[in-house]
């Protein structure tokens, strides 16, 4: 018989990412600050991507300041939610998770509507 805790990801990260955003994004500061920076860390990545081919290792660092940028109001504004992340495992962890979450878990969360319940201040839906 196996236990559950926070940490346990059933059904893989992305469903278990899914399963506790509405918890952690309701606030408005911090849902303002998702809307505004998740397009600069998508922005980012393609540059940080990009550089290389573009001969323009300068592109690679703008995109990297960007998404450290990104990380760094985000992770400020998740401090004003009351479901708070769980701790990340490691290094890998984070990157996955937040790479994850810019490119797949917010804009789903944006076009499944939950955004917009969320800033009207109505409860999520059962994921």
């Amino acid at each position: 018989m196996t236990t559950s805790t926070a940490d346990d990801r059933p059904g893989g990260l992305l469903a278990w990412q899914w399963s506790r955003y509405p918890s952690g994004h309701r606030n408005r500061k911090n849902l303002l600050a998702h809307a505004l920076t998740a397009p600069v860390y998508l922005a980012g990545t393609v540059a940080l991507v990009a550089g290389p081919f573009a001969g323009a290792p300068w592109l690679s660092l703008a995109g990297l300041a960007a998404m450290g940028g990104v990380m760094f109001i985000q992770g400020r504004t998740h401090r004003v939610e009351q479901g708070r992340p769980s701790p990340f495992r490691s290094p890998l962890d984070l990157v996955q998770r937040l790479f994850v979450e810019q490119w797949v878990t917010f804009p789903r969360y944006v076009l499944s509507g939950e955004f917009a319940r969320a800033w009207r201040g109505e409860p999520a839906k059962a994921p």
